[in-house]
């Protein structure tokens, strides 16, 4: 065997014992990418990432402990019979809210769920309640499902009541061109008229100005061939904002029910950046009569105030009183205390 014999066996058995080392070697997995939440900055603040998509979520909602007074105030509450009435009552809500958005060729697609969780006293049927609050699916300006009506917008304050069946399932448009808004809706009356399953018709015009803006809605109960119309003005107006309501009915009807007419008013004054005071004032007259119009000839007026207080940051407190003197019926006092942590 000669030198070069020698060398290439020699290279041959090296090459031959690398390549089974190499077989038999053990490969770590590289580690797969994380994909972190990422923020979502499109549609306001709060909004994240669907992990994987570009659908924007927020989750949102409050934690409330509030007491009420005024006469029979526990058994107003929930209508129930099996609780005995009081003139006072405390209850627990949690309220959580689910808001997905996305951009589309067709504008904005939204899909909106919020639900309550209310809780009274255990020892009692019925005390507690879970509620879907609102379920709706919403593309630009077209919006389908479970939601608060036009009709649901009040005052500053806990005075006034300028709105009587506020949520219904509908189907609704508006159009938005910023300083100017119009909308119209259609609505299921169940349970707010004659029939089980009504149909009303709402319509909406709202114009913006600087601190000034101006709501004329108008509602019609197709059943009852009746309708109602409402005005609501809001400005800006020194260190608070004022704002007046004026109500009118043909006669009862799903939309309002309460008097032929009434007024409201309300200014919320600013005192400090964590402090609020607003008065409150409404009067209805030609009240209902309960036999199904408003020759009753009874009239009604409310005064009250409400005092808002940010303790801090999520936190807030609110407290209401109000007086109510009916013609026929009793006067009465009336309002709560609430402790609201937001998130």
């Amino acid at each position: 065997m000669n030198i070069k014999s020698l060398l290439l066996g020699s290279a041959a058995a090296l090459a031959a014992v690398s390549g089974a080392q190499a077989a038999d070697a053990i490969v770590a997995a590289e580690p797969e990418p994380m994909e972190y939440v990422r923020v979502c900055d499109a549609f306001g603040t709060g909004y994240f990432y669907i992990p994987g998509t570009e659908t924007c979520l927020k989750i949102g909602g409050f934690i409330r402990v509030q007491g009420d007074f005024g006469r029979d105030a526990a058994d107003n509450r929930w209508e129930n019979p099996l609780q005995s009435t009081s003139d006072w009552d405390v209850f627990s809500r949690a309220y959580i809210s689910f808001d997905a958005k996305s951009d589309t060729e067709y504008g904005t697609l939204t899909g909106f769920f919020a639900a309550e969780f209310n809780a009274d006293n255990d020892s009692d049927e019925g005390d507690s309640l879970i509620d879907v609050d609102e379920a709706y699916i919403q593309l630009g300006g077209l919006k389908a499902g479970f939601f608060y009506s036009w009709w649901d917008k009040g005052l500053n304050g806990e005075t006034d009541s300028i709105g009587e069946n506020t949520e219904f399932n509908s189907i609704a448009y508006l159009y938005d061109g910023g300083t100017f808004q119009a909308g119209i809706a259609v609505d299921e009356l169940e349970a707010a008229t004659t029939k089980a399953n009504g149909v009303g018709i709402e319509g909406i015009v709202s114009a913006t100005l600087g601190g000034v803006s101006f709501d004329l809605l108008g509602g019609f109960d197709t059943e009852l061939e009746e309708g109602a119309i409402r005005a609501l003005l809001s400005a800006d107006l020194g260190p608070g904002t004022l704002q007046a309501a004026a109500i009118w009915a043909s006669d009862p009807n799903a939309y309002w029910s309460d008097s032929e007419w009434s007024v409201a008013a309300s200014y919320r004054f600013n005192a400090t950046e964590k402090f609020a005071i607003t008065p409150g004032a409404q009067y209805w007259g030609d009240l209902n009569d309960g036999a199904g119009g408003f020759d009753s000839g009874d009239d009604q007026w409310r005064v009250g105030i409400t005092a808002d207080y940010q303790i801090t940051e999520g936190l807030a407190s609110r407290f209401t009183i109000n007086y109510t003197d009916p013609d026929n019926a009793e006067e009465q006092v009336s309002g709560f205390l609430r402790l609201q942590r937001d998130f």
